[in-house]
């Protein structure tokens, strides 16, 4: 098989179109319709909604309380175009680093879950957030273990990174397989 992946010159949001554009189009070819991105805020899952309309969209925006106390980072307006247009949200805690970032903070001891996010960042910051994204939607039952899904992440704002991830749990993370790389940033 012979398969094209694209390089950003720079990470960031203007990449953001242009991801789930590639993202829809490998999702096409491949027949896959389970969609796994990040989206705190929500305006990249409301961006992806139009483009992903039919597929099973899940929008993973992180944990209640990490920015601050019961803080949610989701606009609400957001979140309600989300999910009056088909869309599923999880608020979850983060696959790599729940407990092992309490332990980390409180004794300063580094955990196992910091090094797998930092060898998976090796790649980029949506490589490891796009692995993580998988974890937390198998997690939750919205996808299934061992199914291709496209993961769509980012470096901090938007979208710059799509993948074609073999889902599984966090707790069986090494059975996650990256079978593609669609897009990312080459900086």
């Amino acid at each position: 098989m012979e398969t094209k992946t694209i390089y950003f010159e720079q990470p960031g949001p203007q990449n953001t179109r242009r991801t789930l554009q590639l993202a829809k189009e490998r999702a096409e070819q491949l027949g896959i319709t389970d969609v796994v991105l990040a989206s705190y805020t929500g305006d990249t899952g409301v961006k992806a909604l139009q483009l992903f309309s039919g597929y099973n969209l899940i929008v993973v925006a992180g944990v209640v309380g990490f920015r601050g106390k019961n803080k949610v980072d989701m606009i609400y307006e957001n979140q309600s175009l989300i999910e009056h247009n088909g869309g599923k949200i999880l608020f979850a805690g983060h696959a790599f680093g729940m407990l092992g970032r309490a332990v980390h903070r409180k004794f300063g001891a580094l955990q196992v879950d910091e090094v797998i996010a930092h060898v998976l960042r090796l790649f980029g910051q949506g490589v490891k957030v796009g692995c993580e994204i998988v974890c937390m939607a198998t997690d939750a039952g919205l996808i299934k273990s061992d199914q291709e899904v496209i993961a769509i992440a980012g470096s901090a704002k938007g979208a710059d990174t799509a993948l074609v991830v073999k889902a599984s749990n966090t707790h069986t993370f090494f059975d996650t397989r990256i079978l593609e790389i669609i897009c990312k940033p080459r900086a």
